[in-house]
């Protein structure tokens, strides 16, 4: 886990080299007929999914919704779905249920786009447009190259899509932004971590899909029950399962959502609740300073995950094989 964090910045470098192949297949999903999109995935994907379904929708101004496997896979039903385009995420491609979900959404008319580290995988063959991650194997169950792949890949389409320059730019500094997190210590949260009944992690807009990738990762590598929540929500009905070994990580962007974070922040210190902050004034973990917010969003989780991978071997697990899991999950 920890080598293949280490190759995040490679990673993402290596896709933001394949700009003329995004821009191409941008150029063919006819985005300006859509009404609608949709992101399909599950777990870490489904985590980048959320990340994509804001870049979206505050980028081209296209609702998006998140797609049910189940509903091909299990219901077996068809679903209107002329010209609309469908993004599926998966890491492995082999998951039947996407498989599947792929499949019908073609067959029922949808622009399908996948998102995959295998191009010969089941999913990349169902698809009528792929852009392979390119991340290289993956060892560890829990993935961490190939989410932060998914997050920038995801952006860069976007990026082309709505012609985004200035997101496009910041996916550029991005490799190096990664190669610079690589070394923030966020120890503060090591002992918090150790000795917690649960966890939460909270954010808002681009960091949502962050913070519940990371509750994922705390819970499957750290065997700590986690949760995340809009900071917006986590004040109407989460907080009040908060106890005093229960530690709460927040991630503040420079954008919009910033004070909202802020606000749940200084309310829940003022009451005496552990803490930690990326990001802002009020932040206290370490920090490499803010750039663009979507693109931020995708650099906090190398600190996270390097946090994480360390709380794990400190607390004498394995963070490379959680028991119980496996590296393909075959839902049906």
């Amino acid at each position: 886990m920890a080598d293949e964090i280490a190759e995040c910045a490679r990673v993402v470098r290596s896709i933001r080299a394949r700009g003329a192949e995004i821009a191409a297949v941008a150029s063919r999903i006819d985005i300006g007929a859509a009404k609608l999109a949709l992101v399909c995935g599950r777990g870490s994907s489904g985590h980048a999914g959320v990340h994509m379904r804001y870049l979206i929708e505050t980028r081209l101004g296209l609702p998006v919704s998140s797609v049910a496997p189940s509903v091909f896979s299990a219901f077996k039903s068809d679903i209107r779905l002329d010209r609309v385009p469908f993004f599926v995420i998966s890491q492995s491609g082999r998951s039947p249920d996407l498989v599947v979900a792929t499949q019908k959404a073609r067959a029922c008319g949808a622009r399908t786009v996948a998102f995959v580290n295998d191009a010969n995988s089941p999913v990349a063959a169902a698809a009528e447009f792929v852009l392979p991650l390119e991340a290289g194997p993956e060892r560890s169950v829990a993935a961490t190259k190939s989410v932060v792949g998914s997050l920038a890949l995801g952006a860069s389409l976007v990026a082309k899509l709505a012609q985004d320059s200035a997101l496009d730019q910041a996916l550029d500094r991005l490799p190096d932004r990664l190669a610079s997190v690589l070394s923030l210590d966020w120890q503060k949260m090591l002992v918090p971590l150790g000795e917690a009944q649960c966890a939460f992690a909270i954010a808002r807009g681009f960091g949502l899909g962050v913070g519940r990738e990371i509750a994922l990762k705390l819970a499957e590598t750290l065997r700590l029950p986690a949760f995340a929540y809009s900071a917006a929500e986590f004040m109407h009905g989460p907080r009040a399962a908060l106890g005093p070994r229960m530690p709460v990580l927040a991630l503040r962007l420079g954008d919009e959502t910033a004070a909202s974070v802020d606000a749940t922040v200084q309310v829940l210190r003022a009451a005496g609740q552990a803490v930690c902050v990326c990001g802002g004034a009020a932040g206290d973990l370490a920090w490499i300073g803010d750039d663009h917010p979507a693109v931020d969003a995708i650099a906090m989780l190398v600190p996270a995950y390097r946090l994480i991978e360390r709380a794990a071997r400190l607390a004498g697990f394995d963070p490379d094989n959680p028991p119980h899991l496996k590296k393909v999950t075959e839902t049906i």
